[in-house]
């Protein structure tokens, strides 16, 4: 049986075993390569390699037995999926302020009630995605925020935008502050802080440590107090060095000032009597500053964008 494909923008400038990969999901490396060899592979009806940098408007042909060419089926945006709050988009990017209590990917549990489901489903109905025209691409997340945290979350639009932005979360070329309320007065009012954190996988939960050992990782963690309100608590604005799971949560907490509303961390007491449903944390502002090219992007370097809507600043005004 033999298929073929047309690359379009989103699929250019991958690799063609890796597109064959993605477009078809019964297809080993092995097969795609013996494939590719016996010439059953063909790029614009030419012989290829398994590393051809595919280009908009290649036209793919397959040939092979028809279980291998099954393709992955089109994942429709849910009906239900829920309403966002947009911050800021362009034609690449769309910056999404994500309410506390919301995932942003579905879960073991197949929850599709997800932060993703509401981008697409967006996209969708404005027109900018269609995923039945897509072969192996869709609106993706490029950063993630627990499901009880609240905050800007950044989203690709499409595959260029995708591959740099990752480059610059992988390379801090982004600045992310998070505000958070914790329970009591710091001695100081700015710190930065190290300690060692160990993940126990099973139980989900992070112990800190101030030492090291083989299994746990170095963290940093830099703060500056913006405010103490009247009941004795503090905001803190918080800067990540190092982004570990759930380390400001935990590293305030070994510190001796766990935020409010963290049931895993602090005092669920203390919570309920303050009113605190969630964990007072809220990534609340993004700066770019790329120190390398960003091609399509490069329009955000400079850019600083800060959430308007964080839900427990009103206890401290």
């Amino acid at each position: 049986m033999i298929r073929k494909l047309t690359v379009g923008k989103n699929s250019a400038g991958q690799r063609l075993d890796r597109f064959l990969l993605k477009t078809f999901p019964a297809m080993s490396q092995g097969a795609v390569c013996k494939l590719i060899r016996k010439k059953d592979i063909k790029v614009g009806g030419k012989r290829t390699e398994p590393a051809y940098k595919l280009c908009e408007g290649d036209e793919v042909s397959v040939y092979a037995p028809e279980e291998m060419l099954a393709e992955k089926p089109v994942k429709t945006a849910s009906e239900n999926a829920p309403d966002i709050r947009v911050l800021y988009e362009d034609e690449n990017i769309l910056l999404a302020d994500k309410e506390p209590g919301l995932l942003v990917h579905e879960d073991s549990d197949g929850n599709g009630n997800t932060l993703i489901a509401g981008i697409q489903r967006y996209l969708r109905e404005k027109g900018e995605y269609r995923p039945e025209d897509e072969l192996c691409f869709a609106p993706a997340l490029c950063n993630r925020i627990d499901r009880n945290t609240g905050g800007i979350v950044i989203a690709a639009k499409n595959a260029e935008s995708l591959r740099i932005l990752n480059q610059k979360i992988r390379d801090r070329e982004l600045t992310k502050l998070y505000l958070c309320a914790v329970c009591g007065v710091l001695e100081k009012k700015e710190d930065t802080l190290t300690a060692y954190l160990y993940k126990n996988e099973a139980e989900n939960r992070v112990v800190i440590s101030d030492r090291k050992t083989p299994e746990n990782r170095t963290i940093v963690t830099k703060y500056r107090v913006l405010s103490v309100n009247a009941d004795g608590d503090s905001l803190l604005e918080v800067d990540l060095v190092t982004g570990r799971t759930h380390q400001i949560r935990a590293h305030m907490a070994y510190i001796g000032h766990p935020l409010l509303g963290d049931g895993k961390y602090g005092s669920n007491r203390v919570n309920k009597e303050k009113g605190y449903k969630y964990q007072a944390l809220y990534s609340y502002k993004l700066t770019f500053r790329f120190t390398t090219d960003a091609g399509i992007l490069s329009y955000l370097d400079g850019r600083t964008f800060t959430a308007d809507n964080v839900w427990f600043l009103n206890k401290f005004q």
